[in-house]
């Protein structure tokens, strides 16, 4: 079996002497550092004899052990879908990485690659497919801190995950043994940006982290500010986060529904109050959903989806006549 791209880039540095105890894990990274780095980067990859392509079926290859991917939002959906279009047209261009299973024979278990095979099984789930797509891979025999090297090299460099995947990520890397200077060259970091990381998974609650989602939209600075005010507030954020009203939310919407939360409360009182009240409809054709967020001093309306702003604009036409129908029901319930 051949090495990996990972293993052959160190041999390389050591024959090169220079910076032979720091062997560059992530191509990206080394960009950021002296052009003898780079020289010592492009040597190995002229040095790759390339791995034999096998073909696999899909239904054979599980996702990779470590989730350094949150489930997928709208956004990631729709890059998803255009995936299917390309490899349907065009075939798969680059194949992924899997090794054998290590403990179910027949079996693969994936490297990097994953939208790459989501999209494969996805088409191959589509009514009317008289064969289904075989995946083109590579097969190496990893160790676990093997596999989970290449997966971070891969997806550092390609996949483009959020600021908070790349902190869950880091939980993980640290989880099978890797230190804060070995994790900063796979995700090209600096040991400061990695230790802030874990400022802010070690006050979030795992569970709340992940049912917000990849947050693509959310940076540094706003997951700080909501790990500073989850202080004394965790049992309002657990609850929030299993509410219809959350959940039917996308992800940015989320994160601010959480931080509008946990803002308007002192922690006394989050202890106190349960999530705030909101409530929600959709259509039953589903082309309009309905979100009100209700706050002590004003209440947030919201339409989304595809017929949004024609029924708003519905609404607002009929406010007067809305209006005076709530008077009259508010008179008839209180008597007045």
């Amino acid at each position: 079996m051949k090495k990996s791209i990972l293993k052959q880039m160190a041999d390389v540095e050591a024959r090169g002497g220079e910076g032979a105890d720091k062997p560059i894990l992530n191509p990206m990274a080394a960009r950021r550092h002296s052009s003898p780095v780079i020289s010592n980067v492009g040597r190995a990859l002229t040095q790759l004899t390339e791995d034999s392509i096998v073909t696999l079926d899909a239904t054979k290859i599980e996702r990779s052990p470590f989730k350094d991917r949150f489930d997928a939002d709208q956004e990631a959906a729709d890059e998803l879908e255009a995936l299917k279009v390309s490899i349907a047209s065009e075939g798969q261009k680059i194949p992924v990485l899997v090794r054998p299973h290590p403990t179910r024979t027949g079996l693969y278990q994936l490297a990097y690659g994953y939208r790459r095979l989501a999209a494969i099984k996805a088409l191959n789930e589509e009514d009317g497919r008289a064969e289904p797509i075989k995946v083109k891979a590579y097969v190496r025999e990893l160790s676990d801190r093997q596999l989970i090297e290449e997966q971070s090299v891969e997806n550092g460099v390609r996949e483009g995950l959020t600021w908070i995947e790349q902190a869950m990520w880091t939980v993980q890397l640290k989880a099978v043994g890797m230190s804060q200077r070995a994790i900063c060259p796979i995700l090209g970091l600096t040991e400061s940006a990695i230790s802030h990381f874990g400022k802010v998974t070690s006050v979030i609650p795992e569970d709340v982290i992940y049912a917000i989602g990849r947050a693509k939209s959310v940076g540094r600075p706003k997951w700080t500010s909501l790990a500073e005010l989850m202080d004394g507030k965790t049992d309002i954020a657990l609850k929030l986060v299993k509410t219809p009203e959350f959940q039917a939310a996308d992800t940015p919407a989320r994160f601010d529904m959480l931080f509008d939360a946990l803002k308007d409360k002192k922690p006394s009182e989050a202890k106190a109050n349960s999530a705030p009240a909101a409530k929600s409809w959709t259509s039953n054709d589903n082309s309009v959903s309905f979100m009100m967020n209700r706050k002590p001093k004003k209440v947030a309306i919201e339409l989304t989806s595809t017929k949004a702003a024609p029924f708003g604009d519905w609404l607002s036409n009929r406010l007067d006549a809305l209006y005076e129908e709530f008077r009259q029901s508010e008179n008839e319930r209180t008597g007045d």
